[in-house]
């Protein structure tokens, strides 16, 4: 279990065979980073990993961001279509105790709202540990999109999880029931 007066810790994992290798920039990571910036009020601490589309890659950086790092909240974006090297979802599976299927439920269908190829999203969450794990798309909208979707139930999940307490502002609010 994370310290409670320690800086959160939040894994950020962009699952992409061309950003790993260099060929584009990673606009995904740098995406999650902005985003939680700007909606916790915490301090925390980003751990961020770009990897290629390998489930032994993903699901050892996934284990390693849980188990090591001892992040309280590991996001990754890519890797959650239907293409051959899209692996993030089964990889997410392998590491997790737990699956958390409102999550993807919830984003696919704020996602169908803007683009009917939401469908073919593979997106879910789980616990491993005392880390919630949620997997993203690789479009930098899509990002927010999803987040701002799932984030008012994050806070309470990593509560129940015995992790630190996160707080979210700017138009964010997190729900918990009365006296949690």
């Amino acid at each position: 279990m994370t310290e409670k007066t320690s800086p959160a810790k939040i894994g950020i994992v962009t699952v992409s065979d061309r950003a790993s290798s260099g060929v584009y920039e990673d606009r995904g990571g740098p995406a999650i980073h902005e985003y939680f910036t700007k909606h916790l009020s915490n301090t925390w601490q980003p751990v961020a990993r770009v990897i290629a589309d390998e489930i032994d890659l993903v699901t050892a950086t996934l284990r390693e961001l849980a188990d090591v790092e001892q992040c309280c909240l590991i996001v990754t974006t890519g890797g959650t279509g239907p293409a051959i090297r899209d692996i993030t979802p089964q990889a997410t599976e392998q590491v997790c105790e737990k699956m958390m299927p409102g999550f993807g439920e919830l984003m696919r269908t704020t996602s169908l709202k803007v683009v009917p190829t939401a469908i073919l999203s593979r997106q879910t969450a789980g616990i491993r540990g005392g880390a919630l794990i949620i997997n993203l798309p690789g479009k930098p909208s899509s990002i927010s999109e999803c987040l701002d979707a799932v984030m008012p139930a994050v806070p309470y999940c990593i509560d129940l999880i015995n992790g630190p307490r996160l707080e979210l502002m700017n138009g964010l609010v997190a729900f918990r029931p009365k006296g949690a």
